[in-house]
């Protein structure tokens, strides 16, 4: 396929579940045009927005679909997966020693030197100089005091969270997709 007059790396569709909903907020659930042609083409998506832009084989042309809706439904997961970006989404991107959002790392509450698991109940966001003054000191001997304290988060408060940190890139097609549930202004 060829595109034409833009590059259409710059143009991802919003991929929704068969209810409507994005598959997931954060990281925003995009698929690249050709995934999202190829699925069009498999017949697994709904075309709901296309972009004004198109792609051209020596057979066939077609938009390119800036919003799709799976034909079938997936449900979602029930329990998030461990992950240093869960935890960082779960803590929202800032240390949960001083609150500052730049080089974060996590840190084991209770250090794994004295019995600490890498679990969700004892890793947080830390920024590095906080992570290094705290060392392989639990809470009280460092200093240090917690912002909040870690837990197992629902899919549904990270994808809250996901909320608040919306992606570089917004098509306008995706608004009506993406905050349909949010409260409307009076």
């Amino acid at each position: 396929m060829n595109a034409m007059s833009h590059p259409v790396e710059a143009c991802p569709a919003l991929v929704l579940n068969a209810d409507y909903r994005p598959l997931s907020y954060f990281p925003l659930s995009l698929w690249s045009w050709q995934d999202t042609i190829k699925a069009v083409f498999l017949g697994r998506v709904n075309i709901l927005s296309e972009y004004d832009r198109m792609v051209r084989s020596p057979s066939f042309e077609i938009r390119l679909p800036s919003v799709v809706s799976l034909k079938t439904y997936v449900q979602p997961a029930r329990h998030p997966a461990f992950t240093r970006f869960n935890v960082f989404l779960r803590d929202r991107f800032a240390c949960q020693y001083c609150g500052d959002g730049d080089d974060l790392t996590f840190d084991h509450v209770v250090p794994r030197s004295r019995g600490g698991r890498t679990t969700w109940d004892n890793i947080i966001t830390a920024c590095s100089p906080c992570n290094l003054r705290k060392g392989g000191r639990l809470l009280k001997e460092s200093g240090l005091h917690l912002r909040s304290h870690p837990f197992v988060p629902t899919v549904g408060q990270l994808q809250e969270n996901g909320r608040s940190f919306p992606p570089n890139y917004l098509h306008e097609s995706w608004n009506d997709f993406l905050y349909w549930d949010a409260e409307l202004e009076a």
